[in-house]
């Protein structure tokens, strides 16, 4: 058998632009993981099963694709710890099905190397390549086109998931976007981004990252007053996250608005 952590990532910051010819979105988003994490564990098997979460399609569609590539069957079981919460904008599920891939592709005879491995990945979704790499990524394109970044990593971060959130479909989260112009000014967005992320050498000067285009919350302005430097939604939300300098503030901010929602105290982490 084998097992890895499958971790949670981060928006540190997402810039949206229009609609593309493919159905997608032209966005330029930085990527961060943390070491709030799913469980993944693999072992072989007679028939193909995926275990834990009963609305997983993810782990069970790359497995599959992994086989088709190869000119296998897919004898696996997977067994999912789940911790990261589902549909929040954290990327748990896209996490698990990398780990999946990584761990499945681990068995075999004559692994897959890693170009082939990010092909199989975008079939899925465009935050999946990113788990397939280490440290914070860049990601342009329809955020599959990763590039890494030189990023600080000495902060706390505190992961709210508010109460009552349900979260609308990304769809329906894109075609809001769409209907207010949001895509406006995206080049002059994406370059100032580009020109923030090259002074970023302290763990405060995060706090320069633009918002969010996609969503906002109103626990982010509460996160700035218990001693966040930075607070934002994370991707298409609702999950929210806080920067903070030290734990010992982490930890009291996360007291304080556990009454808001369940509520993490977690690091960024540079492996997965």
């Amino acid at each position: 058998m084998r097992r890895a952590p499958a971790t949670a990532k981060l928006n540190l910051a997402l810039v949206v632009g229009a609609l593309r010819p493919d159905g997608k979105h032209e966005v330029c988003t930085v990527l961060q993981r943390i070491d709030l994490a799913d469980r993944v564990e693999l072992r072989p098997a007679a028939r193909p099963s995926v275990r834990g979460f009963a609305g997983d399609t993810l782990v069970s569609r790359v497995l599959e694709l992994l086989a088709a590539e190869v000119g296998v069957e897919p004898l696996w079981e997977a067994r999912l710890t789940k911790r990261v919460p589902v549909a929040s904008g954290l990327g748990g599920g896209s996490s698990d099905a990398a780990t999946a891939l990584r761990l499945a592709n681990e068995t075999l005879d004559r692994p897959l190397e890693p170009e082939r491995l990010q092909a199989i990945a975008r079939e899925l979704g465009a935050d999946v390549p990113f788990f397939l790499n280490a440290g914070p990524q860049l990601g342009t394109g329809d955020g599959a086109e990763l590039a890494p970044l030189e990023l600080p990593q000495d902060y706390w971060v505190v992961v709210v998931l508010p109460d009552g959130a349900e979260k609308s479909s990304t769809a329906d989260v894109y075609a809001r976007f769409d209907a207010r112009g949001g895509e406006e000014g995206f080049g002059e967005r994406r370059a100032r981004l580009r020109e923030v992320l090259q002074t970023i050498r302290r763990a405060r000067d995060l706090a320069q990252l633009a918002p969010n285009d996609l969503a906002s919350s109103p626990l982010s302005g509460e996160l700035l007053e218990l001693g966040a430097f930075r607070a934002d939604v994370s991707g298409a939300g609702p999950a929210v996250y806080g920067l903070f300098h030290r734990r010992v503030d982490a930890k009291a901010a996360q007291s304080r608005i556990r009454s808001r929602g369940r509520a993490w105290v977690t690091v960024p982490t540079w492996y997965f």
